[in-house]
């Protein structure tokens, strides 16, 4: 959606000016494309990096960085729920600051050495690649306060995908109280 929202914000039609195969599961388009599939394909991490050390593809440009910021992962609690447990939701809060901080002061080769026991399927060099890549491209915002504007972009693209039936009201979905208070401390 982020892909086809970036080509039409640059006058493209995605269904006229190109040949999309909307058929291949997520998880096995790099396979695809790396087995003569295409002439280009969207790939998240680490698939990007795979295919640049494969020799079988080159990353030419970023959907993040053209799309601007997209929440692409935002945490959900019920109303009730924040309101009966603050202090649960600012320490998990908190805590995801706190690998934002890290993120953002430490090189990749200290956050790749870090991060790698999670990602075993890769080597240390591929995971400091795609630190490396998401620095360069200020993937990490410096803290977790999910912007309004950030909020409408996504609006924006489900709605141009056709997967938003209504808009909402931003205040009435989204606090940033507790992302504040963690960016303040």
């Amino acid at each position: 959606m982020v892909f086809e929202y970036i080509l039409k914000q640059h006058g493209m039609d995605p269904d006229k000016d190109m040949n999309i195969d909307r058929s291949i599961d997520f998880g096995s388009t790099a396979a695809a494309f790396s087995g003569g599939q295409g002439e280009f394909s969207v790939e998240f991490e680490p698939s990007a990096t795979v295919l640049e050390k494969e020799g079988t593809g080159y990353v030419v440009a970023s959907c993040g960085v053209e799309s601007g910021y997209v929440p692409y992962t935002a945490y959900s609690a019920k109303e009730s729920y924040m309101k009966e447990n603050p202090q649960i939701i600012q320490g998990f809060t908190n805590a995801l600051q706190k690998g934002m901080d890290y993120v953002n002061t430490h090189t990749p080769e200290e956050i790749a050495r870090i991060i790698q026991p999670q990602f075993k399927e890769n080597d240390l060099d591929t995971i400091m690649t795609i630190v490396k890549r998401y620095q360069e491209q200020d993937t990490w915002k410096e803290n977790l306060i999910f912007e309004q504007e950030s909020f409408e972009l996504l609006e924006d693209i489900l709605d141009s995908a056709g997967e938003l039936e209504e808009r909402v009201p931003y205040e009435e979905l989204v606090t940033t109280e507790f992302a504040e208070q963690a960016a303040e401390e």
